[in-house]
């Protein structure tokens, strides 16, 4: 095994589960028709390699993730991208996230582009009910949202976690508002048995409807804020090495709820015929000072720690299982071609990216079978408005590791911490090669030993750039006036301008900061549009000028601040208009005549301090008949 602990069964019990699973899969070969299997896909948040007990993390307790790692197919050389949006538009599609559009967690550029064929699309084409309980991150208007993208039921935060901007505003991991469908309702409970609640009622009713389901369970879960039940934080307060319990805390509460998920499915007979699938989103964050699996870097890195992850998978009729090592290099743009396979779904999308790892999970042994040729696959983090060549990249394959680390420099409004990078296009001497097999910990740059490998990498990346850099040029825009979302709500965290990095989280927005840009729009249809701009949402129904206090019962005891507005101005369309704030104004209202077609909304309150801010909650309404 070329990387960091793994625990085993015993060759006996190893050799015995894959002949059990050898002879299941050829009793019914997947070309035959068979009875469709269900689909659970679990994906942890910023939860990294390092942060299970299975794979060698020496305080956290996870014993029903640790139960999953003993019976499925691990794969130990798996990747996904270094954030979280983008790892969620390549599972959801096959393809490399900067093709569709998403390339960054904020800016708007975490929208996925409506013309790349979605996992739930394939799903609900091939008569399966499709379910999706946690975070979406993919875009929060018409037509991004999941219920637009191929769900019938989802219930989601905003944006991309508890108290993002988008999320309702106030809410803390308890007792939470969020968005069914796209409306917003109130559910009792802690945020990650609240999703894996609904998940399970979603299944019982697939079930009972005599219909197979997909239900994808991306938690919010361990990602900031790390707020977790007094019970599930106790086994780690005090502990040495730990500064923060909560994190291993959430952690804990996502592990007890896989274990009550599993007996759900044990008891309703399920589990067998239900490909079970856990895996993490990024490199880890929290956890990564106390143990990293011997690897170099974290969340937002082009090294390892950066994008390598855990994936498990079961599916007990189908034959897979047995405690599998699969050590041949893979990514998330593999999961969907996997599962069309093995679910035999109807897949009318464009060509994807990814290959399907069946012939891997089937495989005997950890090796790579020989009709499996070596490929190169990249990551990269760009986390720009556009993209720029060789920025945090890494260009992979089973024995090398091709990394852009050069020029780091620390940006003070870095979402969640970590630094960004840089690189002149043609300055590939920086570049640096590690044969990963023989230096996991990626210390030792070999570049000037093997130039030879670094020229053919850099232009096997070429090749790939010239591919997926035309995204650059295209915007994928919210669509107003469209009958799936009047009005629609916009908000500051989708603005196209690096001061989205400011207004990200509902802790910026309370201080004012003095930000602003604009969104990509596109206005459906010709008619009147009334406007609504306001410092603060809708849901907390107080004035443009007024400051704010957060509940007392909310984790969030912060202030928020008066921006002193005086006057707003709304461009859109060639339209220009300017009002004054009145006293005790909670929105200022514009009404405009707008053609249809692709446009940009920016909005301004000028205030009191000589400062303009953009509005950081605009809702938008076609008004009917108009």
């Amino acid at each position: 095994m070329p990387f960091g602990p793994v625990s085993r069964r015993t060759a006996l019990q190893l050799i015995a589960g894959q002949a059990v699973a050898t002879s299941v899969a050829l009793a019914k070969p997947l070309g035959q028709k068979r009875e469709p299997p269900n689909v659970v896909f679990v994906l942890a948040d910023d939860v990294g390699y390092g942060d299970l007990a299975c794979l060698g993390n020496p305080y956290i307790k996870t014993p029903n993730i640790d139960r999953l790692h003993e019976s499925a197919v691990r794969f130990t050389d798996f990747h996904v991208s270094p954030t979280c949006a983008p790892t969620r538009a390549a599972l959801m599609t096959g393809k490399y996230c900067d093709s569709v559009g998403v390339w960054h967690t904020v800016m708007g550029r975490s929208l996925l582009d409506t013309e790349a064929t979605t996992l739930a699309e394939c799903f609900k084409s091939s008569g399966y009910r499709t379910g999706l309980y946690g975070k979406w991150h993919l875009g929060d208007n018409y037509p991004c949202r999941p219920h637009d993208r191929g769900f019938d039921d989802a219930v989601v935060c905003g944006g991309g976690g508890i108290w993002q901007t988008p999320d309702y505003f106030g809410n803390d991991d308890r007792d939470g508002t969020y968005l069914h469908n796209g409306k917003f309702q109130k559910y009792p409970g802690f945020s990650t048995d609240i999703f894996f609640d609904l998940s399970m009622q979603f299944m019982k009713e697939a079930q009972d409807a005599g219909q197979p389901f997909f239900c994808h369970i991306p938690t919010t879960a361990a990602h900031e804020p790390t707020w977790a039940l007094a019970k599930d934080t106790a086994p780690y307060l005090n502990v040495p090495n730990l500064a923060n319990p909560g994190f291993y805390g959430m952690i804990a509460n996502i592990d007890a709820n896989i274990g009550k998920l599993v007996r759900f499915l044990e008891e309703n007979g399920l589990r067998k015929n239900t490909i079970f699938i856990f895996a993490t989103d990024n490199g880890g964050m929290d956890g990564v000072k106390v143990f990293n699996a011997s690897m170099r870097g974290q969340k937002g890195s082009a090294f390892d720690g950066g994008h390598r992850v855990p994936l498990f998978i079961e599916w007990p009729v189908g034959g897979i299982g047995g405690g599998k090592d699969v050590n041949t290099l893979a990514k998330e743009i593999d999961i969907m071609p996997t599962l069309t396979k093995l679910c035999q779904l109807n897949h009318q999308g464009k060509e994807v990216d990814g290959k399907s790892l069946q012939p891997l999970i089937y495989e005997n042994s950890g090796q790579q079978p020989k009709s499996w040729p070596d490929r190169t696959i990249i990551v990269d983090s760009q986390r720009e408005e556009h993209m720029e060549k060789w920025r945090e990249t890494a260009v992979m394959t089973q024995r090398w590791r091709l990394v852009n680390s050069s020029f780091m420099r620390s940006d003070s409004a870095a979402q969640d911490g970590f630094p960004t990078v840089s690189i002149s296009n043609d300055n590939l001497s920086k570049l640096e090669l590690y044969e990963i097999a023989k230096d996991p910990g990626q210390v030792k740059n070999i570049a000037q030993q093997h130039p030879e490998v670094v020229k053919a990498l850099a232009e096997q990346y070429d090749a790939w750039w010239a591919k997926i850099s035309p995204a650059n040029n295209k915007y994928v825009r919210i669509v107003l006036g469209n009958e799936r979302e009047n009005p629609s709500s916009l908000d500051c965290m989708d603005w196209h301008t690096p001061d989205a990095l400011k207004v990200w989280n509902q802790r910026q927005i309370l201080t004012g900061p003095v930000a602003n840009g604009f969104w990509t729009v596109d206005v459906c249809c010709p008619g009147m549009y009334r406007f609504e701009l306001r410092r603060w949402p809708r849901e907390l129904d107080i004035p443009i000028n007024a400051a704010y206090q957060n509940p007392p019962n909310n984790k969030e005891t912060t202030h928020g601040i008066s921006i002193g507005a005086i006057s707003g101005r709304i461009e859109i369309a060639g339209l220009h208009k300017t009002k004054l704030v009145e006293d005790g104004a909670k929105s200022l209202e514009f009404t405009l005549s707008l053609p249809k077609g692709p446009s940009e909304l920016r909005t301004t309150f000028i205030c009191s301090d000589q400062h303009e801010r953009g509005a950081y909650f605009v809702y938008v309404e076609k008004l009917q008949g108009q």
